[in-house]
């Protein structure tokens, strides 16, 4: 069976002042993080400065067993030990596999099947894949930012993940929620 990977979203509620103790501890535990067994890459999406205080932190390994052993490892615990008096709420994850967590629904407990899933990302990638680099390009371009198919291709899948994760997917699955959990 083809090896699907799997993702971690991980969710920080920093108390107010405390970001920048929490940006240390970052420094701290993403090293070993990347060191573990079947680590794949991670992103961390940070609050808005004096607006928000939410970290969210998505990790990404070849396997759920890698995945599930580097998050109930000793090395992390102690740190999460370490960050607790940072933390607002409590350290919350959910472990998916896949891109199952673009699909998730509080009113849903399963997830889709994989087609409808494939099939749903790409009719939402396909529009941005087209939209994006019309509207992006010329403004990088407006910004000085010398054209580079390199760079100019980090910015445009940056902007389509983060499109997707935050506005296309929740508001798309809402909208299609009947035939994807049928």
């Amino acid at each position: 069976m083809e090896n699907q990977g799997a993702s971690v979203v991980i969710s920080h509620h920093i108390l107010d002042g405390k970001q920048q103790e929490y940006e240390k501890w970052l420094h701290e535990i993403v090293p070993l993080t990347k060191h573990s067994k079947g680590f794949i890459d991670w992103q961390i999406i940070r609050p808005i400065p004096d607006l928000t205080y939410v970290y969210t932190i998505i990790i990404r390994f070849d396997t759920i067993e890698n995945l599930r052993n580097w998050m109930e490892s000793d090395h992390r615990k102690k740190l999460i030990e370490k960050a607790n008096p940072l933390f607002r709420k409590n350290d919350n994850y959910k472990i998916k596999s896949g891109l199952d967590f673009l699909f998730e629904n509080e009113n849903e407990t399963k997830v889709p099947v994989r087609w409808k899933q494939f099939l749903v990302t790409w009719s939402a990638i396909y529009p941005l894949s087209l939209l994006i680099p019309l509207l992006l390009l010329p403004f990088l371009r407006l910004l000085k930012i010398p054209a580079n198919h390199y760079s100019d291709g980090l910015f445009i899948s940056g902007c389509i993940v983060f499109m997707m994760v935050f506005a296309v997917m929740p508001n798309y699955t809402r909208l299609i929620r009947k035939w994807l959990f049928k």
